[in-house]
């Protein structure tokens, strides 16, 4: 009798394991093409269209048995061709990249500490990078406006101190933009970063001791590698948003550090051109999206060649 229910029960975790597998890939897969493709395409319908008043005309086109397809791309064209969109989509990549290395020079010896620290007290330190969430997102911002202005806090303390005679300019600056970030998305480095590192199996570094590495040598060539994947999580996290950040520019930011958040933001509601605007959103998803694809395209190919 067992061996003939053997089979069955193996040919029923067979079938289990499928749907599991099925369910777990299929079920984010599912969320990315409703909540992201679908409305990625209706962006790029409507900066391929031509829009008459505020209606999108249709880009197929029935007429006399004839099926025609009509493809606005002169706003790609446009954009490629004007350096005001070149240099602003330049510069948010370049305040994004530096937001994001600061935030992991920053995050990385925090995160460490994180890890190192005794199992009771991770919880207290968890909840202390947490708990800028609890308060809102604008709320914050706008708090670094008011410490940051001629006549805020940090320069009436520095006239008092005598350290200056007269206020520094710190409001609508690079500096002062490029603080709120980092200051706004700190946390999302740390996260991953500390998740990373607290799993590492700290034999490991034993081992290298025990061989003759000194502690910096066993923190770059052990450590590091290690929590690479926690570092690429965190850079992701930083930099994606940093990329489209509309308030933080708005807020903190001036006239030098126009943004590609604000650009859209223009075209959407000053100049109320939908082709346009969408265009803009479109070729920033890009801008993100592809390096990201070839990036882990090129970890997988790193990968399984390493396993090979």
């Amino acid at each position: 009798m067992s061996a003939a229910i053997a089979p069955r029960l193996s040919l029923y975790d067979k079938l289990t394991g499928a749907w599991g597998r099925t369910a777990v890939i299929g079920l984010p897969l599912a969320f990315l093409l409703v909540f992201f493709l679908l409305p990625f395409l209706v962006v790029f319908k409507i900066s391929v269209s031509e829009m008459d008043n505020a209606v999108f005309k249709d880009l197929f086109v029935w007429a006399d048995g004839v099926l025609q397809l009509k493809v606005k791309l002169g706003n790609y064209i446009f954009i490629a061709q004007d350096d005001l969109y070149f240099q602003t989509y330049l510069s948010s990549l370049k305040f994004a990249g530096l937001t994001t290395a600061i935030c992991l020079l920053m995050a990385y010896p925090f995160a460490y500490f994180m890890a190192r620290s005794p199992a009771s007290t991770r919880p207290a330190l968890l909840m202390l990078v947490m708990l800028p969430f609890w308060t809102s997102f604008l709320l914050r911002v706008y708090a670094w406006k008011m410490l940051l202005t001629d006549n805020g806090v940090f320069n009436n303390l520095a006239i008092q101190a005598g350290l200056i005679s007269e206020p520094l300019k710190m409001i609508n600056t690079p500096f002062s933009l490029v603080l709120g970030m980092v200051y706004t998305y700190l946390p999302f480095m740390i996260l991953p970063l500390y998740a990373n590192l607290v799993k590492m199996d700290l034999r490991l570094l034993e081992a290298a001791q025990d061989l003759g590495a000194t502690p910096w040598q066993a923190f770059w060539r052990i450590t590091v590698p290690l929590s690479k994947s926690g570092i690429i999580a965190g850079s992701a996290l930083v930099f994606i948003p940093c990329v489209g950040e509309f308030v933080i520019p708005e807020l903190l930011g001036g006239p030098e550090t126009l943004m590609i958040g604000r650009v859209l933001w223009d075209e959407f509601f000053s100049n109320n051109d939908w082709p346009m605007a969408a265009t803009v959103a479109v070729v920033m998803v890009l801008l993100v999206i592809v390096p990201l694809a070839l990036f882990n395209k090129y970890q997988a190919e790193s990968t399984a060649g390493g396993r090979a």
